[in-house]
């Protein structure tokens, strides 16, 4: 077969999808040896070549990819293999092509590399809501003034603001099970498009290699590009909601805010500048989501072929477990970041204070106590908060005195709260403190939500690994099979 490529075809086509051989080389072995058991097993093979076939598989599985031989001038990475196969046995090692074409058994190999990536990310995933929620309980009571378009709206917690991040992730955990499911279907026995007189037990096939079920329709079983575009998807969307997290520490870990700091291991010192801590796993977060969302974008395009066509798969091979990796690496790292970072309550304090983010709810006392509309109530404390700013006043020093003075102004009439102690409905603690509604801010409903949502986290971590451990006894049992048909 050397020879017979042009060296263009070798450099932009083998050659990228000889790139993606380690990734797959692991399944394709396990893809291999279950196909002559089961094979072997139905008297398709005869014994003597079905050990002689086992024993060079099992080799390749002692054998790391790197060592392995694929080499782009011998075409794709399945020609690499029965090339290599070919080399040690003779033609013996044709029976591997019996009722599969090479597309069945990368389609498996594919699906048993993604089945663990896909349980790597839940697991990070979990790890990042769990870190979110032990931070969220611990500061129930950091006060601060929580924003929208970077300017103070209402007092909260930073335990209230950092908790937010926690539910859609454990929705995108959701989302990522699913697809799990789907990706632990198995294709073996789907043959070209209609299956295969030769392997006819397609159920056994999938207990074997420790699928959940077969994929139904054999056609179907060899073209189907959806699960990976919502794999992919959900994998993009975590990771870019964690940029949004990336994106406000990097502003509040500026000196301009000061609201907190992340620890020294998850930032880069400037070679010029001395005094800079630049929040470098911050930047490679947000770095990383854009490149998630360009890869997404991609899979969509390759993916807007007529049906039964390669383009799609031939990409997929490398591009989907190479996103899910860069997903889990940068969840991991804002698991870590929300780990270690330095919450600086004191400057949230001396922040929230110096603004007038108890507008709103001294616009509702108003209204309540005084028997005003909220529009006439907004419109009055709106002008007194400008009157107090221009003259150097913060929210908590607004008096009753100031807002007859608006209100005679506006209404032509006083509200009688000259004299009036507006301490408690000014105070930002206490206004927190007052939303005791389901999720609202208030310490007590903050720590209950960060708890239920660590017991959910949890729960699913246990799960993600429970079923790595079935698809990591189902592999070990293949070779085992293997193995003791070999070396009786």
């Amino acid at each position: 077969m050397s020879g017979r490529y042009a060296q263009e075809l070798i450099d932009a086509g083998f050659a990228v999808e000889v790139a993606d051989a380690p990734l797959l080389h692991d399944g394709l072995n396990i893809a291999d040896l279950a196909h002559v058991l089961m094979l072997r097993e139905d008297g398709v093979i005869p014994d003597v070549a079905a050990r002689r076939l086992l024993g060079v598989l099992l080799e390749a599985t002692r054998t790391p990819a790197e060592d392995f031989g694929y080499d782009p001038t011998n075409g794709e990475m399945y020609n690499c293999r029965e090339r290599r196969f070919a080399a040690q046995i003779g033609r013996e090692a044709g029976w591997l092509h019996a009722g599969r074409p090479r597309r069945e058994a990368v389609r498996i190999a594919m699906r048993l590399r993604l089945r663990r990536d896909a349980v790597a990310l839940i697991d990070a995933a979990t790890g990042f809501a769990e870190a979110a929620g032990e931070l969220a309980g611990d500061h129930a009571e950091t006060f601060m003034a929580d924003q929208t378009y970077l300017q103070h709206a209402q007092p909260s917690t930073f335990g209230h603001y950092v908790l937010s991040f926690v539910p859609p992730v454990l929705r995108e955990i959701d989302r990522l099970t699913t697809h799990l499911d789907w990706v632990n279907r198995s294709p073996a026995g789907a043959g070209g498009v209609n299956g295969s007189m030769l392997t006819r037990d397609r159920v056994g096939m999938a207990g074997v290699l420790g699928f959940d079920g077969v994929i139904e329709h054999t056609r179907d079983a060899m073209w189907q590009t959806d699960g990976l575009i919502g794999l992919l998807s959900s994998a993009t969307g975590l990771v870019t909601l964690l940029s949004k997290l990336a994106e406000d520490l990097e502003i509040w870990s500026s000196s301009e805010f000061g609201y907190v700091s992340l620890a020294d291991r998850h930032t880069r010192t400037s070679v010029l500048m001395p005094q800079k801590r630049n929040p470098y796993a911050l930047t490679m977060v947000r770095g990383e989501a854009g490149i998630l969302i360009g890869r997404l974008t991609g899979m969509l395009t390759v993916s807007r072929t007529p049906s039964a066509r390669s383009d799609n798969l031939i990409f997929a091979y490398g591009e989907v477990p190479r996103a899910l990796d860069m997903a889990t690496r940068a969840t991991r790292l804002m698991a870590g970041v929300v780990g270690g970072l330095d919450v600086h309550a004191e400057r949230m304090q001396e922040v929230l204070e110096s603004g007038f983010s108890q507008a709103a709810d001294l616009a509702e006392y108003v209204m309540t106590q005084h028997g005003v509309d909220y529009r006439t109530a907004y419109e009055l404390v709106g002008a007194c908060v400008q009157r107090a700013a221009d003259a150097g006043l913060r929210g908590i020093d607004i008096t009753g005195a100031m807002l007859d003075a608006e209100a005679q102004r506006l209404t032509g009439a006083t509200l009688g709260l000259t004299g009036t102690d507006l301490a408690e409905v000014l105070d930002p603690r206490s206004i927190v403190r007052t939303r005791v509604v389901q999720g609202g801010a208030a310490p007590e409903v903050v720590r209950t939500m960060a708890k239920e949502s660590i017991g959910v986290a949890e729960a699913a971590a246990a799960a993600a690994a429970q079923r790595l451990a079935a698809f990591t006894a189902a592999e070990a049992e293949v070779v085992a099979r293997a193995d003791g048909l070999v070396r009786p």
